[in-house]
């Protein structure tokens, strides 16, 4: 009983919280670390992505996962994974979770990852959605939810920002399947009345 009393005691005297402030307080930093590191990394029965996987005719998804069983929406069983290869931002966009049939996906320093298993987060109604279908590399260095921040420029941070981003990066290469990269989008050229081409970006 004396060492009880003797850690109550320096407990009070080292935080200056009474001994029920202080388990109380500490209680609630590991539920807050715990929910927090959720949304980041999985648990172990939960550590792989499901595989999403196309038919030649990219028209047949079959989704698998090993702790819910699969979805199959197509009879064939020789599909290889989707990867989407290069990918504009334009063409980003479709894969926005808006469509129930196409993955939700989401860019980081040009490269794209497959967000669609935390759709509680990406998906419509998520509070990070708003990434969804968007280069977010400059939004997530900051921290912003600001429209103009969700973008792929990285000018003007600093340092301690651009070592957000590579957290963040590390997370997304962890959890998430990268699927493609992007790309520039292409520049058209037109024909004008006199012969000449006008390109346009």
């Amino acid at each position: 009983m004396e060492l009880y009393s003797r850690m109550m005691e320096e407990i009070t005297l080292y935080t200056g919280l009474s001994p029920t402030a202080f388990f109380t307080i500490a209680a609630l930093m590991v539920v807050v670390y715990r929910t927090v590191c959720g949304m980041f990394v999985a648990p172990e029965d939960f550590n792989k992505p499901p595989t999403i996987t196309a038919s030649a005719s990219a028209t047949n998804i079959n989704i698998s996962n090993n702790s819910f069983g699969s979805l199959n929406l197509n009879d064939s069983t020789n599909e290889k994974p989707v990867h989407l290869g290069d990918v504009t931002e334009q063409q980003l966009r479709a894969y926005d979770g808006s469509d129930p049939n196409k993955p939700i996906l989401m860019a980081i320093k040009g490269q794209i990852y497959d967000v669609s298993t935390s759709k509680m987060f990406y998906g419509p109604g998520g509070p990070y959605a708003m990434f969804a279908g968007r280069e977010a590399s400059r939004a997530l260095a900051l921290l912003s939810f600001k429209p103009q921040d969700i973008n792929g420029n990285l000018e003007g941070l600093d340092a301690s920002e651009l070592e957000i981003l590579q957290d963040w990066e590390d997370k997304f290469e962890e959890k998430y399947v990268k699927v493609g990269q992007l790309v520039p989008e292409p520049m058209r050229t037109e024909n004008t009345q006199s012969g000449d081409k006008f390109k346009e970006s």
